[in-house]
Parts: structure tokens; C-alpha cells; sequence
């Protein structure tokens, strides 16, 4: 045994000192993970983001042929990564993507609805967002799309992290403006296509009208796929948001792909945002950086429920501007080859958990100097652990709280499942388990489960007790706006 002992430590010894010879040689052995020779490279990250996309739209979701809108790109893509059956948003397109942008609920950067052109909306100069990170972490930004957190300057994709961007600052039915009896543009100007590059002044493109509505997304797709090309980036990792604008309404394909499917405008514009996706990984694949490139495919609301554009939420209930499963469940499929394996999961997951573990993958630092929302899931993406470390959240519509998710169950306390019917304040509170009742309609009762009521109650409690300790930057604040001061 003595005999054993000393050969150990002799082989101790020696490997010890080969270990320091090493190091000394190659230093960046140091940081290499098991098994590398060399440490990864920070991935590229790619977000696409669809507008309105629901739940059941797409084939892996119970949609494509049965919608008569085929999707096979998409769901290749999704086979090849995660797919999440339970990805939440807010109720609406600016509370979503402030969600993305600064890992932060709505209702505490004052982005709680989508604005009126005339309204002075946004995130305030304080909020520190997702591209920002990543720029101090060294990545090229991008941001081509719908970008609906101000339309401003001092509040443009390139006044927040962005080094470009191209696309509109508000949303896609301004577009219909000029068929509107009456409309006075010089009373509401129309919306433009912008372009803008950092440190420059934001310009006007061209009007976006319907018939630029019908053509956009493929003038996104086709800078989306210039910008990975790009030499200019050098080796650089980069950062890009792709803020698509199907498929809000009004839903209208271009020319190219109109009449495709035989079943209408909506049908043509999902196989079209299909296609052009397919375009684009082509082209990641072509310039061999797939493998090395976290690319996220998920939508920032439930479906459409004006006719002739009605969308489907699919095996749930409800549109977007409710609180319904079918508002909240949106399309989410996140691909990075030999990191992150295939498989599906219902595990939940919020858009504000965006922010965080994107930031945890790229190595950028999360701010400690203010409440974030989002939870780190990297570990639970790349296979480490088998749950979310997510089990709930709030839902509010404004500055109101109307339902809360925790596990399973789905608490009511304002009850809107119709975004055209006023909403109703319930005496009390609607209480769903959702693997029984995924339609929320057979309420269960205080004596069947009551016990749920608790931790349901310590969610609301807790956000509470955050917005009291750190009050919300209030709606329309000044960009100069910060935390605790007065508004004047």
C-alpha cells in the first residue's frame, strides 16, 4: 500500500509540473473547456422575431397543412434544436419586446402598450439593453425590423446598442393610413421605413405604404444575410435582431408569393415568412457559421383576430390583447448544433429570460443596479439540468395585474377573453389547471384546490413588493428620465 501511495504522488508530481510547463506554453488552455484544445469562441446570436405569429400556425405546432400554409423550413429547423411548448409574452407588441431588450416586465420601464404615433413613448436612456451588452462585449449589432420602443431620436435601435438598423419604428397597420377617409397627414404623419447607422442621424426611406408592407420583410431577409456576409465585421461575433413584420395585419405577401398556397393572403404570407427564414440559414450555412451561431425563431404575440386576417392559437384559446393561454404561448425554437440538443419541452419560460441567458452565453454581464425579471436558462437550454428555473410570473395588462401563472395553473383576476369586450373584475378569482382545463373553462373551486391560492398570491405579493421598493418609470417619460427623480 506504502509502495502505491508513493507512486501516486510521484505520477502527481509529474503531471502537476507538465500541467504549469503546459500552460506556460499555450496559456489559453486555461480557459478550454473538457476535451478542447482551444476555448469557443463567443457564439453569434440571431433573433428572429416574428409579429403575431400564433401558437398554431406552424406545422411542428399542430398548424402548416392543416392551415394550408406548409412550413417545412421551419420545421427542419425546429427538429434540429429546442422547441418550447410553454414560451410566454405579454399581452401586446411593445411589452415584448421590451421584455427581449431589457430582461425587465413592462411595467417597470414604462413600455406597458403599443403607442399612438403621436404619443411620446419608449425605453428611457437609463434602460440598458440587450445590444448594449453585447457591444461591450465586443459583438457587431444589427437590427433590421419592427422596432416599437420609440421613434424618436435618442431612441432608435442605433441610440441603444445597435451599430444599424433598417425598418420601422412602430407598427405595420400604419400602413393602411392613406386609405382611410379623412386621413390628414399633416394632422398624423405617415410612417416611414427608416434607416439609421450609430452616431448618425436616423433618415427617412420611403413611406411605408401597403404596397411596401407587401415587400419589406424580404428587403429585411436580404440585409439580415449581407450583414453576416460582411468582411467589414471582421472576426468579430455578432449580434442580430431580426424583427419581422409578419404577420400583423394587414397580412399581405408580396407579389412574388401571392396566390401561392390557393388559400388566401394570410395562408401566402406564412409560407412566405417560411421561405425567406429557409433563405436565411442557407445562407448562415454558406458562410460556415452555423455552427458556431445560437439562432432563436420564436414570436412576440398571440394570433390575429381581425378578419380577413384571423390567426390560430391552436390547441389553446384566445388572441393576443387577452390574458388567455392563446395570448400568452407563443412559437419559441432555439438552435445551436453540438450545444444544444433536440428535443421538446413544456417547460416554462418567459421572453424576459431572453435577456439574461443570452447574456449569460455571450459572457456579457447582467446589471446588478436595478430589478431584473428575467431568469438565467442556459443551463436548462444545453441539456444541464432537465426543468426551467422558472415556475411563474404575472400578467399585466397596463399597470394592472389580470392573471398569474405558476406551474400548472393559471389564475384569473380580471377576466377579458375577448380582445373586443370590456374586460370584467371578478369578484372571485378564476383558478385553471392547465393540463386538465387548456381552454380555461371549467373555473375549479376553493375546495378542490385552494391550497394553490398561496403561492398564486405570493407571486402578486412579491412583484408588489418589488414595484414598491423600485417604482416603474411611468409611461411617456422624457429620455433623460431616471429612476427616482420628478417628471416636470
Amino acid at each position: 500500500m506504502e509502495t502505491n501511495l508513493v507512486e501516486r504522488l510521484r505520477v502527481f508530481r509529474f503531471t502537476t509540473w507538465l500541467s504549469l510547463v503546459l500552460l506556460a506554453a499555450y496559456p489559453d488552455l486555461a480557459c478550454a473547456a473538457p476535451g478542447e484544445a482551444h476555448p469557443p469562441s463567443p457564439p453569434n446570436i440571431v433573433l428572429v422575431l416574428a409579429d403575431n405569429l400564433g401558437w398554431g400556425e406552424l406545422g411542428v405546432y399542430g398548424g402548416g397543412i392543416l392551415r394550408g400554409a406548409p412550413t417545412p423550413h421551419l420545421d427542419a429547423f425546429a427538429a434540429e434544436g429546442l422547441r418550447l411548448l410553454n414560451f410566454n409574452v405579454e399581452v401586446s407588441c411593445s411589452p415584448t419586446r421590451s421584455n427581449l431588450m431589457t430582461g425587465r416586465f413592462a411595467i417597470r420601464d414604462g413600455t406597458i402598450k403599443s403607442p399612438s404615433p403621436l404619443e411620446r413613448y419608449g425605453l428611457v436612456n437609463w434602460e440598458i439593453t440587450l445590444a448594449q451588452l453585447m457591444s461591450q462585449r465586443g459583438y457587431a449589432t444589427a437590427m433590421y425590423g419592427k422596432w416599437h420602443l420609440g421613434h424618436e431620436e435618442g431612441r432608435f435601435p442605433t441610440d441603444r446598442g445597435f451599430d444599424e438598423w433598417y425598418g420601422i419604428p412602430r407598427t405595420t397597420d400604419e400602413a393602411m393610413n392613406r386609405l382611410s377617409p379623412g386621413y390628414d397627414p399633416k394632422a398624423v404623419p405617415p410612417e416611414y421605413v427608416l434607416e439609421g447607422h450609430k452616431g448618425e442621424r436616423t433618415r427617412q426611406v420611403r413611406e411605408y405604404t401597403l404596397e411596401e408592407r407587401r415587400r419589406i420583410d424580404s428587403d429585411l431577409i436580404a440585409r439580415a444575410r449581407e450583414f453576416i456576409q460582411s468582411p467589414a465585421r471582421g472576426k468579430r461575433p455578432f449580434f442580430l435582431y431580426l424583427a419581422l413584420t409578419q404577420i400583423h395585419y394587414p397580412t399581405l405577401p408580396s407579389h412574388a408569393f401571392e396566390g401561392r398556397t390557393g388559400h388566401g393572403d394570410f395562408a401566402d404570407a406564412v409560407v412566405e415568412t417560411d421561405a425567406q427564414f429557409g433563405q436565411f440559414l442557407d445562407a448562415l450555412d454558406k458562410v460556415g457559421l452555423a455552427r458556431n451561431t445560437i439562432v432563436i425563431f420564436a414570436s412576440d404575440n398571440g394570433p390575429e383576430y381581425r378578419r380577413p386576417w384571423q390567426g390560430t392559437s391552436g390547441y389553446w384559446r384566445g388572441a393576443y390583447h387577452t390574458v388567455l393561454e392563446g395570448s400568452l404561448r407563443a412559437p419559441f425554437m432555439i438552435r445551436w448544433p453540438g450545444r444544444i440538443a433536440p428535443r421538446v419541452s413544456n417547460e416554462m419560460v418567459h421572453a424576459v429570460d431572453v435577456f439574461t441567458t443570452l447574456a449569460h452565453l455571450a459572457g456579457a454581464a447582467v446589471p446588478v443596479d436595478r430589478p431584473i425579471d428575467g431568469v438565467d436558462q442556459s443551463a436548462f437550454f444545453l441539456g444541464q439540468q432537465a426543468g426551467s428555473n422558472r415556475e411563474g410570473f404575472p400578467v399585466y395588462v397596463g399597470n394592472e395585474i389580470y392573471a398569474v401563472k405558476w406551474r400548472d395553473w393559471k389564475y384569473h383576476l380580471v377576466w377579458m377573453p375577448d380582445p373586443q369586450q370590456p374586460p370584467v373584475k371578478l369578484p372571485t378569482p378564476y383558478l385553471f389547471n392547465l393540463l386538465w382545463d387548456p381552454k380555461e373553462e371549467t373555473p375549479r373551486t376553493q375546495l378542490e384546490d385552494g391550497w394553490v391560492e398561496g403561492p398564486l398570491q405570493q407571486v402578486i405579493a412579491a412583484m408588489q413588493a418589488s414595484l414598491r421598493e423600485f417604482p416603474p418609470i411611468p409611461v411617456g417619460a422624457p429620455n433623460d428620465y431616471v429612476p427616482g427623480s420628478t417628471l416636470p
